[in-house]
């Protein structure tokens, strides 16, 4: 432990405060993923488009005077935007692919000040709110007004509000780790190791300071037994203080995500009434998206409360080492946002990349994981509108069973885990493999015996997305989180900044 750093005991009451304020925020914000992002806000999109589309291959007739299950693949519907016509299905797409790579942009300028515990709540509130409101004004803007393409401008500020406020809410999780009890019992039996080793200043002086016997070692034999011993019952109280910490991270993780998913599916089944009894219209779909904003709104305030704000200066030891951050006059956001881009600069530098070479490989591997995953998520549920014409009552009872089976996996994963003794990288390779299966499994309709011989299979038919999508989920969430705990654990990046750079940076 670092020198200097004084560590506060347990405190249940402080601690379960800022664990319900933490809790409450991923209560909040989960809910315009799972019905917004991921099911109603993709839609709502290609709604707004065809509202205002034509149909090819004449850009004639609007698209809206024509069902979309008498449209035929060769009958698209496209809208122009400026000089430029765009397949209705292929904007949603691009506002999603533009949003991401604002989010990137902007995660990345504030990962510093996330790391910054006085501004850190600041950050929170002020993403957390301005996701909300763009999410609420869906409201009031109908796709028969002129200004409707303001409905991509709004799922854009959105979305990189919903993604900002998450580096934030994520900066917290190594502090409430390491405020938990197990960790915090740990935490003091190292202190405590630390506070009783005798200092070598008080040792007596070596007999061979005193010698002109070049032979005689420095250290006798006692001496060095006794520094084996105790360096021996600190690496063990470091692997077990470590071991403590991943399990501590990965079940306040675990819970966060199945509460959250617990409030998308009240919320979705809430929205299932109106957007079936309006058939899924325009207007149904606006509803669904401005009711997970008052949502995200209304429970992120008790996080203003119970989370701790600019008063608190506490040491968090992230990763391997301990920080201890002050508000100090000569801090600035401006300069805290330029520091970021340097910081950013200087690390791909070729020196830089060999001398991180773990950390490098890493990324690699995650940008690929990672742009798999969010391609399904953002895709699917356009494919099974556009392709496979299925209802919308259909789509949202994908958005009702897969956050289930994410609730699911979250908590049988961990008991896995456990049970059969895995380490996150088992349950990473593990996890990203059986997920693999299902994308392989969609390529095979690309094959003609699929297509035209026994129509099944494939993903050729709606019965397959909801069997497919069901397990996806699941393992969807524990790979992310497995793959963080993991990198925490062997890259020796800062962990707020990590889940920066890596849950944000898919390329669509």
């Amino acid at each position: 432990m670092t020198e200097g750093v004084s560590f506060q005991s347990y405190d249940k009451r402080k601690y379960q405060r800022q664990l319900r304020g933490w809790l409450s925020y991923a209560f909040a914000s989960e809910v315009f993923v799972i019905v917004s992002l991921t099911l109603f806000l993709p839609i709502c999109l290609e709604q707004f488009a065809r509202d205002n589309g034509y149909l090819l291959p004449d850009r004639t007739v609007p698209c809206s005077t024509v069902q979309p299950l008498d449209a035929s693949e060769d009958r698209r519907c496209v809208v122009k935007l400026g000089w430029l016509w765009i397949d209705t299905a292929s904007f949603s797409l691009y506002v999603n692919s533009l949003s991401v790579a604002l989010q990137a942009l902007t995660v990345i300028s504030m990962g510093g000040i996330a790391d910054h515990p006085p501004h850190r709540k600041r950050i929170l509130l002020f993403f957390a709110f301005f996701g909300a409101i763009s999410a609420i004004l869906f409201l009031i803007l109908s796709s028969s007004s002129p200004l409707w393409p303001l409905s991509a401008l709004l799922a854009i500020c959105a979305n990189v509000g919903f993604g900002a406020s998450v580096v934030a809410m994520n900066a917290y999780l190594p502090t409430l780790a390491q405020e938990s009890e197990e960790v915090s019992q740990k935490r003091e039996a190292l202190h405590s190791l630390a506070a009783s080793r005798p200092s070598i200043d008080s040792q007596p002086r070596p007999a061979a300071l005193e010698s002109d016997n070049v032979d005689q070692p420095l250290l006798s034999h006692h001496a060095t037994e006794h520094v084996g011993t105790d360096d021996s019952e600190r690496a063990k109280l470091h692997s077990e203080y470590h071991a403590v910490l991943s399990a501590a991270t990965s079940r306040i993780s675990s819970l966060g995500i199945a509460l959250g998913y617990g409030a998308g599916i009240i919320l979705l089944l809430a929205t299932l009434i109106p957007v079936t009894k309006l058939g899924g219209s325009t207007f149904s779909l606006r509803l669904a998206i401005g009711l997970s904003g008052i949502w995200w709104g209304l429970f992120s305030l008790p996080s203003a409360l119970w989370l701790p704000g600019s008063s608190s200066s506490e040491p968090v030891e992230e990763c391997d080492e301990s920080i201890t951050f002050h508000a100090s006059g000569d801090w600035s956001m401006g300069r805290e946002i330029i520091n970021a881009w340097k910081r950013l600069g200087g690390m791909l530098r070729w020196r830089e990349i060999k001398k991180l070479r773990n950390t490098f490989e890493y990324l690699a591997a995650w940008f690929l994981l990672s742009d798999g995953f969010t391609t399904i998520t953002s895709t699917a549920v356009l494919f099974g509108k556009t392709t496979l014409h299925m209802p919308a009552s259909s789509l949202i009872l994908i958005g009702v069973i897969t956050p289930t089976s994410g609730i699911i996996g979250s908590l049988v994963w961990p008991m896995i885990q456990r049970r059969l003794g895995w380490s996150n990288i088992r349950v990473l390779v593990t996890l990203v493999g059986m997920a693999s299966v299902i994308p392989a499994y969609g390529c095979l309709g690309f094959l003609s015996f699929f297509q035209h011989s026994v129509k099944f299979g494939g993903l050729t038919t709606p019965g397959e997305m909801d069997l497919c999508m069901v397990p996806s989920k699941g393992m969807q969430e524990l790979s992310i989180q497995s793959s963080y705990l993991q990198a925490k654990k062997h890259v020796g990046m800062d962990c707020s900044r990590l889940q920066t750079s890596l849950v944000h940076s898919s390329d669509h």
